[in-house]
């Protein structure tokens, strides 16, 4: 989601002059946009608030840096008390307001600070969303979160769950195909909970999805991220009936332990997650699943952790997002007694992530031999070779002719790697090539 608003900041800045640069060098305008989900994360912004700052020092000329995202959001006064040099902070609900902050930042002294959440919709005063010549593109359809898990900040830094009306978004779809957009993902916080308001009444992700298979154009579908609870038999049926949704599913589980998915307050048990597996890969049989994990959340015991990796062990996932339970300010799991020592999170995450990184292997070695349809999207690393991704969001690399770019090619895999797959032209493309 914050690729897709840095993308949207461009789009706004760009009929005020501003245009993308390389780096900050010589950069008028720096906005560091920002995540607070993990420690690590946020505590990066200020280490970079200082490499920039030397280089705002030595500029001659005016330079803004600016702070954004849920950084900002969350911390706002901190960032004005650390770095007192920045010269906007905001949001990710105002940086629709973008060209007004930077009028203001020319005009007055001291830090532009605007983290209020407003009574408009950000998406109400934006510009269509540009392909930008691309053949894949992130297209917000929701956000916010209701859910409080008691790990997570995005409550507080997103606000509450919002779904965008289905005529804005089918109108950004429409104009991202036009402009030779391929695949498009579609973004939300809980974005299988997304209910976007129409003429006919309310739809879900799932008659969304099948609405969008139909634009011209259009060939691949994707979603993220989903809350278990929250994926209804609508969405489980598209996964069935619309070949243009693609067999890959991010399901986050956090834990395998029912006690700790109870203090995260999650929705859902392990053996829920289990049957929305088994419902899913029946609609879908050819479905792959990732997904995230919390170890060392307060309270694990070594009897819980072993649920996570049975849980995993039986699911067998293609991909994760694995991470040592870090506490975030402000919320109730950073109050919560039974914190886990820094070495025992450290050697759970390494156990797991053993476990999940063999999956991997496993999942891509099993591919080799199969034809695939894959969105060949750019230049690879060798002078004629191209590089795309798999349905299953593995990165593809083939020799292939520069024409070929931007187009879903059969491929036949040749070879695995941990993180990528190698591949000839199938039979019928080589005719062709």
């Amino acid at each position: 989601m914050n690729v897709y608003d840095s993308e949207r900041m461009a789009d706004i800045l760009a009929p005020v002059g501003y245009e993308i640069t390389e780096g900050p060098d010589d950069a008028d305008l720096v906005i560091l946009n920002t995540c607070h989900i993990r420690e690590k994360a946020a505590e990066k912004v200020y280490s970079d608030l200082g490499r920039l700052r030397l280089i705002k020092d030595g500029r001659e000329g005016t330079m803004l840096l600016a702070v954004a995202g849920c950084v900002a959001q969350a911390e706002g006064e901190e960032i004005l008390s650390r770095a007192p040099y920045v010269d906007m902070i905001f949001g990710p609900q105002t940086y629709h307001r973008l060209p007004e902050m930077v009028a203001r930042a020319h005009r007055q002294a001291g830090t532009v600070l605007d983290t209020d959440f407003p009574p408009e919709s950000k998406f109400d005063h934006l510009p269509a969303p540009s392909a930008g010549g691309r053949t894949s593109a992130f297209l917000t359809i929701q956000e916010g979160c209701d859910k409080f898990c008691t790990f997570c900040v995005v409550p507080y830094t997103r606000g509450s769950e919002f779904s965008r009306p289905v005529a804005q978004v089918m109108d950004d779809a429409r104009g991202l195909a036009v402009g030779g957009i391929r695949e498009i993902t579609l973004l939300g916080q809980n974005v299988n909970n997304y209910h976007g308001a129409a003429a006919d009444g309310e739809w879900s992700l799932g008659r969304l999805a099948a609405e969008l298979a139909g634009i011209e154009g259009i060939q691949r579908i994707r979603y993220t991220t989903s809350y278990p609870a929250d994926v209804d038999e609508e969405l489980i049926a598209a996964h069935r009936d619309v070949p243009e949704l693609m067999p890959y599913l991010h399901l986050p589980v956090q834990s395998g332990s029912d006690k700790v998915l109870s203090a995260m307050n999650r929705r859902h048990s392990a053996d829920d997650y289990r049957r929305l597996v088994d419902q899913l890969r029946a609609a879908r049989p050819d479905l792959a699943l990732s997904s995230d994990f919390i170890v060392g959340f307060p309270g694990e015991t070594d009897r819980d952790f072993q649920d996570t990796m049975d849980l995993v062990a039986e699911i067998e996932f293609v991909g994760a997002y694995s991470f040592k339970y870090s506490p975030r300010p402000g919320t109730p799991a950073a109050a919560m007694g039974g914190q886990v020592d820094k070495t025992e999170k450290k050697n759970r995450l390494a156990a797991l992530q053993d476990l999940l990184n063999a999956q991997q292997r496993a999942f891509n070695e099993s591919c080799v031999g199969r034809t695939m349809a894959v969105l060949l999207d750019g230049p690879g690393r060798h002078p004629g070779q191209l590089l795309g991704r798999s349905p299953y969001m593995q990165a593809v690399h083939v020799d292939a002719p520069a024409r070929m770019s931007g187009e879903v090619v059969d491929l036949k895999i040749e070879t695995a790697h941990p993180n990528s797959l190698a591949a000839v032209l199938a039979a019928d493309e080589r005719v062709v090539a």
